[in-house]
This record gives C-alpha cells, structure tokens and sequence, in this order.
C-alpha cells in the first residue's frame, strides 16, 4: 500500500547512491505516510478512483443545528405572512385566517405539554426561601400587568409558591356581581366569540369553527339531566343542535372567554342553574391564547376539558373549562372525584360522571356569582345555553371583561 500510495502521491525522482539517496529514501516514506492520513490521497479497491467519503466530502449530519435553522427560517416566512395580513387589515382589506394543516397540528402534539404541564403544577407547588419571593412574584406581576391591589392579600411574602399566587383570591368588593342581567361573566379575560350556534359549528374565533357534538361528545348526558330527547337524524347537521334546545322558541347560543396569565385564575357560576353531569375529555395541552386559536381549526376540541352540564330557568346550560399547556390541573370545588392530566389516557376517551343519585334529584346548585373552580395558570371558558330567540349579549370580539359583569339579557 505504501508502494502505490509513494506513485501516487509522491514525486518520481532519480535516487542516487550513497547518503543521499538514503535521505531520498526517508523523505519519501515520511511524505507518503503523511499522505495516507490526509482523505484526498486515499484510493479505492486499488484502481485510483477517489472515494468520496475519503475526500472529506461528506457531511455530519447535525440534527440539532439543521432543526433550529429549518425552524426558525419557517418562522420567519410565517411571520412574514403575517406582517402582510395585518398591513392589509389595516387598510380594510379582509384576511381570510391561516389554518394549520394536519401535519402542522400533528407536529404541535409530539411537543409534550401533558408532561411539561405536569412538571409545571410540581414546580408550582415548591416553597419558596422568603427572600426570593418578593423577586419572582414582582417580575411575574411587571411581565403579565397583575393588578395586586385587587387581591385579598397584598403582601407578597404571604404567598408560599407559585401555585397560591395563582390562584388568589379577591377582595370581595372588587367584583360586584350585576343582578340586572340574567348571564354574567364566569372569569375575568377576554371575550374571543360569542353569538348564536347554527349548523352545529361554533365559532372559537371569528371565521375559524368547530364542531359542537365534537366538542360536547355523544347526546347520552342528556338523560342525566332530564332533557326531552328528540329523535336524531345523522344526515342532519343541526340535528344533535336541536337535541340540546329542549323548549319551543329558544335557540342555542354561545361565548368564548379567555384567561389571560395575569387574569384573576378563579371561575364562577354565570347564572342560577343546577349541575347534573360532568364529562371529562382527556386531551392535548396546546396553548389556546387568541394567536393559536384562530390558527388551529378545532382547538378546543383537542384540549383536555371538563364539560359541566344541567338546566337553568330557560333549558339546557352548560360551562366548560377547556385546559392549556401548563393548566392541566382543572379543579371543580364540588367534585373531588375529578382528576386531570392524568399520565395514561386513551385518545378521544371521555369519563362521566353525574351528580344525581336517589338521595339527590336535583343535582348541584350554583347561585350567580358562586365560586365553581380554578385553573392553575389561565385558560378558556365556553358557554354553551338556550334561551329566547330575543336574548342579546351586550359585547364586542377582543374586549376585556371581568368577573360579575353582564354578557346578554332578554
């Protein structure tokens, strides 16, 4: 090998006796072994054809470096996109929204936010020294614009870890609940959508829908709460809507209300109704702020969520907490048989739960304004009632709302 690799690689000179070509000799085999290390000298299967890979032509491949640049180049063209639309919208022009494909949606849920959620709510639950708590609340309130002067307890010393921060409570006369209006406002947040149902589509935000038997599962709860069941017709859309509206004259009618991290984390009753069933839809934890909401079709269809549903004075009523990454803790005041975010499910599983039994025909009652439950960071609330065709809500897409204020009235 090295004979061929000196033809090769060398140069042809005359030798000559004596010491000096002695010395020839030497430097020959130390160029030549310094040519075996080098790739472009390599030969392959003895017929002088350069190998390639010997040449140093091929490529490492790096997983990690090719990732972040494909990403953040596909970001960057997204965010392009979007700096187009907005220019657009404001000169008046209407931009239809962009929707995630499947295989965008599918690569969102191999991220693991059930896991990292579950991390999150241990990290929360952590003692903070007291010295160190003043600091990252502080930060925490600049970054998210907590009104602390709302809160029950001011003195941020007094908050043990992250999770009792979170879920403060107020001071009692900061929220004056209306009694004027029949439908108040669960949560303090934003209002994403609202309006009547129709087709059995709900719209999450405007233009982006999704399905209403998706999102409240099969019509069986029904039974639990003593609704008038109509017979259903499977090649009509609006059939399983008009299970749901129990009296003539009524229609189905819907609000979207969303939880900010600096909202106040607490939901309550937004009417006089009684709770007969619970439905649990273990799920994804995709974030549901109003960026990927108008960006995945169907999103709180995804998302693990808790379906409280029963009967108010003009029929059907249901609430439903729709979890979020890092909010896979939902907690119900009244049920201590509720359990989220669990480790193992099965996908597009539901568990039911009613809270009728033969000592208890009525269910639970909640008084408007009564506190119900909590997320653990900030996430979405759906009303979903029936009422008279003339019920109005008195809002406007993207407003802030808080806790105790009106939605609508007859």
């Amino acid at each position: 090998m090295a004979a061929s690799l000196g033809k090769v690689c060398s140069y042809q000179l005359p030798l000559n006796a004596g010491r000096f070509g002695s010395d020839w000799l030497l430097l020959r085999a130390q160029r030549a072994r310094q040519f075996q290390q080098w790739p472009w000298c390599s030969l392959s299967s003895g017929r002088g054809q350069f190998n390639a890979a010997s040449l140093g032509l091929q490529a490492r491949v790096r997983p990690f470096p090719l990732l972040i640049a494909t990403g953040g180049g596909y970001m960057g063209y997204d965010q392009y996109g979007r700096y187009k639309d907005r220019q657009l919208t404001k000169i008046g022009v209407e931009v239809p929204p962009r929707i995630a494909n499947d295989t965008q949606v599918a690569l969102y849920k191999t991220i693991p936010t059930r896991l990292l959620s579950r991390a999150w709510g241990r990290l929360n639950q952590v003692e903070l020294p007291t010295w160190l708590r003043k600091p990252v609340y502080s930060l925490y309130i600049w970054t998210f614009g907590v009104n602390m002067q709302e809160a029950a307890v001011e003195d941020l010393i007094q908050y043990r870890n992250l999770g009792e921060f979170f879920r403060r409570k107020l001071k009692p006369a900061v929220r004056p609940v209306c009694n004027s209006h029949c439908v108040i406002s669960p949560a303090d947040g934003k209002i994403l959508h609202f309006g009547r149902v129709r087709n059995c589509e709900v719209e999450q935000v405007k233009g982006v829908t999704y399905s209403l038997e998706t999102f409240l599962g099969p019509h069986t709860w029904a039974e639990a709460i003593n609704c008038t069941i109509k017979p259903s017709n499977e090649e009509d859309p609006s059939s399983f809507q008009d299970l749901l509206v129990t009296k003539e004259g009524n229609e189905l009618f819907h609000c979207v209300v969303y939880l900010a991290p600096g909202d106040y984390h607490c939901f309550h009753s937004p009417t006089d109704w009684r709770v007969a069933h619970r439905r649990h839809f273990p799920g994804s934890l995709m974030s549901v702020n109003p960026g990927v909401a108008r960006w995945i079709k169907e999103l709180f269809c995804h998302n693990e969520r808790v379906v409280l549903s029963g009967e108010w004075t003009h029929g059907f009523f249901s609430l439903t907490a729709v979890g979020a990454t890092n909010v896979g803790s939902i907690r119900i005041y009244f049920d201590k048989e509720l359990r989220t975010n669990s480790p193992r499910y099965s996908k597009g599983s539901y568990n039911d739960f009613s809270y009728l039994s033969n000592n208890n025909q009525e269910g639970v009652s909640m008084r408007k304004g009564e506190h119900l439950g909590e997320f653990n960071l900030g996430s979405t609330i759906v009303l979903l009632f029936e009422a008279p065709h003339d019920f109005t809500f008195n809002l406007k897409a993207g407003q802030k709302i808080r806790y105790g204020e009106p939605l609508g009235t007859m």
